[in-house]
């Protein structure tokens, strides 16, 4: 009995061990799960490969999986390879394993130990994604967005396919399986390296080689390799030209030259005309002021016309040097490219490329013309050009386009009377008239006429038959709360105040007079330049008093005033009677 108890003891502490190291062993094979292990590959099959990774079932892995690129699969009975433990036991009762699991989690390691070492990785694009492209670096599949693909927008996208190439990782995140790249900062990298070395070498003078890149209103930038330089409109070409695109052209390969270097902003002025000899200098000689020379038209502007005088020498007729009598014209109705035209310099600045012209002096100033043969006085015949508020334009000569001057008739030279605002309605477009030259100012180009002047000034001739406290008989002609209007003589009127209608202000009112009564007054002023008389009853009654006074005696003596004036009175009608 004792000998069968010995023997159940030592079975049960074998029981115990076995089941203790299979308790560790599931515990170990637990803690493979998740993880990569090597294994050994002891089948193959049509499309599956069988794994011993020392558990108790084998694994099956899918071949397609050892097949790399779209190669054929390299694998071999007897191969140890890497292979990622997905479950212990799988619906078949099989350990799960994945081959392409196990590169993943092997790439994953590998780039961060890369980025965490700054260190850039090879890869290929191989196709497009929403906002950018998919880049295959090996086993891990990251993305590249749209902006870090190159430093410029990339129009066709085909030329970076399945090529490999370096790209720098920006961004990894295991969790969510996220690995983003960029090309762009590979190529700003080297480009800030070729910049620098470019910017080493560089100085004011060099000639470098660069593409146009870019064409704006006021130049062009130029890639130089890894430098943007620009390239001003004035620095393209001698010749005057309107928009960099008539010399340049995008892609276009030029040589140029830098005449301004920055080193603390890196920023670079290119010229393209330096690199050709410049065509004013020694023009001094040449084109002197008051020389005529013919040229072209190049260019017409608002303010006037360029005209090319040789290869690459321009000068500019300014718009009231094109005539002498299209003032406001437009100079794109007068001139147009491509014309030949005669001109004069007036002005060349070497320094500053400028070179002054004029059409019309090379013509006889018409006003200077006009001036000699028509002095003051002389009547001249043109036609009406234009009507304004304040009086006629007249275009004297205008047979002769060279001579003809347009000349003013201001309205006060159109007629004697006092209303030249009616006297113009009476003038239109076209017609004919005839003037008294009165004024001409050759500099200003001014000439005014008269009309008036060739017709008799009947206030003139009225006003010289009156004298100045001379006492005249009117008629009324017009009878107002303010006064009377009276014709003094033929084509002469004048207005008496109220407070000039009697001496007394109980006899001061206009109601007393009626239109065709007659009145005397007395002339107290002649103004012929206003072509006014003032007249008035006041002033002739309080003369007739002081007359009367003197001659019948004074209030002093004992007379009244009343019969001073009854005596005077008397005596005047006794001598109307006679």
């Amino acid at each position: 009995m004792a000998i069968k108890s010995n023997i159940n003891k030592n079975e049960e502490i074998n029981f115990s061990e076995s089941f203790a190291q299979l308790f560790e062993d599931s515990i170990q094979n637990e803690k493979k799960e998740g993880t990569v292990i090597k294994g050994q590959v002891v089948g193959i099959e049509r499309d599956a490969v069988l794994i011993d990774v020392g558990l108790k079932s084998e694994g099956r892995v899918p071949l397609k999986e050892f097949a790399l690129d779209g190669e054929e699969p390299n694998i071999n009975i007897g191969d140890t390879v890497d292979v990622f433990v997905e479950r212990l036991e799988g619906k078949s009762g099989r350990t799960v394993l994945s081959r392409e699991k196990a590169l993943r989690e092997e790439a994953w390691v590998k780039f961060e130990e890369l980025q965490n070492k700054d260190v850039n990785v090879d890869g290929k694009v191989i196709g497009r994604v929403k906002g950018g492209f998919a880049v295959d670096l090996g086993g891990l599949i990251a993305f590249l967005p749209g902006s870090q693909v190159d430093i410029r927008p990339v129009k066709d996208a085909s030329v970076l396919m399945n090529i490999s190439q370096p790209f720098k990782i920006l961004k990894m995140d295991r969790d969510q399986g996220n690995v983003v790249v960029s090309r762009r900062a590979i190529l700003e990298e080297s480009r800030a390296e070729a910049r620098n070395e470019l910017l080493s070498n560089i100085s004011e003078g060099s000639i470098l080689e660069g593409v146009v890149k870019n064409i704006t209103d006021y130049g062009a930038f130029i890639d130089l390799g890894s430098l943007d330089g620009l390239l001003h409109i004035t620095d393209i070409s001698w010749n005057k030209i309107s928009h960099p695109s008539e010399v340049l052209s995008l892609g276009q390969q030029i040589k140029v030259m830098v005449i301004k270097y920055n080193p603390e902003t890196k920023r670079v002025s290119l010229g393209l005309k330096q690199l050709e000899s410049n065509p004013w200098d020694g023009l001094s000689d040449k084109y002197q002021p008051g020389m005529r020379f013919t040229g072209s038209v190049t260019t017409v502007t608002d303010y006037g016309a360029f005209v090319e005088l040789a290869q690459g020498v321009e000068g500019l007729v300014y718009h009231t040097e094109i005539s002498w009598n299209a003032k406001n014209i437009h100079p794109r109705k007068l001139l147009k490219a491509g014309d030949e035209i005669e001109v004069v310099v007036l002005e060349i600045d070497i320094s500053k490329h400028r070179i002054s012209l004029s059409m019309k002096q090379c013509k006889p100033n018409p006003w200077q013309k006009f001036t000699d043969e028509n002095p003051i006085g002389t009547i001249v015949e043109g036609v009406v050009k234009n009507i304004a508020d304040f009086g006629l334009f007249v275009t004297v000569n205008e047979e002769n386009p060279d001579a003809a001057i347009d000349a003013l008739v201001p309205a006060v030279e159109l007629t004697w009377s006092d209303n030249p605002e009616e006297e113009l309605k009476n003038y239109k477009k076209g017609d004919i008239v005839k003037g008294i030259v009165l004024t001409s100012d050759v500099e200003r180009e001014r000439v005014t006429l008269g009309i008036k002047q060739l017709s008799t000034d009947h206030f003139t001739e009225a006003a010289d038959k009156l004298d100045k406290n001379s006492v005249v008989t009117c008629t009324v002609t017009d009878v107002k709360s303010e006064g009377i209007e009276v014709e003094v003589a033929e084509n002469i009127k004048a207005f008496i105040k109220k407070g000039d209608i009697s001496k007394h202000k109980a006899e001061q009112r206009p109601e007393r007079f009626a239109v065709g009564d007659r009145v005397d007054a007395m002339v107290v002023a002649i103004d012929k330049n206003t072509r006014k008389v003032n007249i008035s009853i006041k002033a002739l009654e309080a003369d007739q008093e002081k007359k009367a006074i003197a001659e019948y005696g004074s209030t002093d003596s004992g007379a009244s005033l009343g019969d001073i004036l009854g005596a005077a009175l008397g005596q005047s009608q006794n001598k109307d009677k006679e």
